[in-house]
């Protein structure tokens, strides 16, 4: 390590280079719109991502819908939480994971009645930020059209915020959201120790 790395000298001149570097980068990002965000990967988080961006919306005042794909066999504390507030449209579509509900067909019905849900949301102004919980996953078996899909998610109102989750986000949808995170694995309780799902943590 340098021997002057660490000096509040040497680190107030790589602050104030920095502070200056972002006030540019600040004052040319004036273009206002609606974003959409894709949260994918094997690692854990992306709902909770998801959910942590529903908290700030609402923190805002804002409308929020949330559709949840998959998930629906069990509660969450996301469920129970969200949907009693305000501001707050809240939909449990699915019927539980894929490898236990082992009915395709259903799967596809409760699937496309839950993007019948998400598209009237997508349409409607009055929603500010949409939650497409495990979106992904539907898309990866399959469940839905992908096309009608991305057509929904580009014509929805100027702007509408859009944040989908899930494994495995088809590359279609990579390229036209706007902010794109991919979470990876480098240790989790329940593959690597074999701790159960917890409260507050996973469910």
């Amino acid at each position: 390590m340098r021997e002057n790395a660490k000096t509040p000298e040497r680190h107030a001149q790589r602050m104030a280079a920095k502070q200056k570097i972002m006030q540019e980068r600040i004052a040319r990002a004036q273009q206002e719109q609606g974003v959409l965000l894709v949260l994918t990967g094997p690692g854990k988080g992306k709902s909770s991502s998801g959910f942590g961006m529903v908290a700030r919306a609402l923190g805002h005042g804002m409308k929020v819908g949330i559709v949840q794909f998959i998930k629906g066999a069990f509660s969450t504390g996301e469920d129970a939480f969200f949907r009693t507030l305000p501001n707050v449209d809240y939909h449990v579509m699915g019927e539980g994971y894929t490898w236990d509900t082992q009915d395709r067909e259903r799967d596809v019905a409760c699937a496309n009645a839950a993007w019948e849900i998400a598209a009237a949301m997508l349409k409607d102004p009055s929603y500010d930020l949409i939650l497409l919980d495990e979106l992904n996953i539907a898309l990866r078996y399959e469940y839905l059209d992908l096309d009608r899909v991305l057509d929904d998610l580009q014509a929805r109102p100027e702007m509408q915020h859009v944040v989908v989750t899930g494994r495995y986000a088809p590359q279609q949808l990579l390229d036209l959201a706007d902010t794109v995170t991919e979470m990876k694995v480098v240790k989790h309780a329940f593959k690597d120790q074999g701790v159960k799902a917890q409260k507050g943590i996973e469910l």
